[in-house]
């Protein structure tokens, strides 16, 4: 089992920065990716941005430019700095982990990010 615990997120205003960062503890073995999803009223999950345990990263097109994740593999911890925010980027913002091997998925509780307009 990884247990993963989130912080960050909250209100901000449109154009303004925000991060949150996600730190997994457990039976963590690599390769793994994690990353952040996240889900707003009405519209399916879709991913933030991703890094696997080598360092390579991937991002959802809506945020390529804006966000930046990264990780501390000591940790077992990803940060993902949000930057120029729009109000379409509002939404419950869920961490993820992932083990390649077994393709076993384990979920955070989800932290809100709210951007005024």
């Amino acid at each position: 089992q990884v247990q993963l615990v989130e912080s960050g997120g909250g209100l901000v205003q449109a154009g303004g920065s925000l991060s949150v960062s996600c730190t997994a503890s457990g039976n963590i073995f690599r390769p793994n990716v994690m990353g952040w999803y996240r889900q707003a009223p009405g519209k399916q999950r879709e991913l933030v941005a991703a890094i696997w345990s080598s360092g390579s990263a991937s991002y959802g097109d809506s945020v390529k430019g804006r966000f930046t994740i990264s990780k501390d593999n000591a940790q077992n911890t990803v940060y993902l700095q949000m930057n120029s925010l729009k109000f379409e980027d509002t939404a419950v913002y869920y961490c993820n982990f992932r083990h390649i091997v077994g393709d076993v998925n384990y979920w955070g509780q989800g932290t809100q990010v709210t951007v005024s307009s």
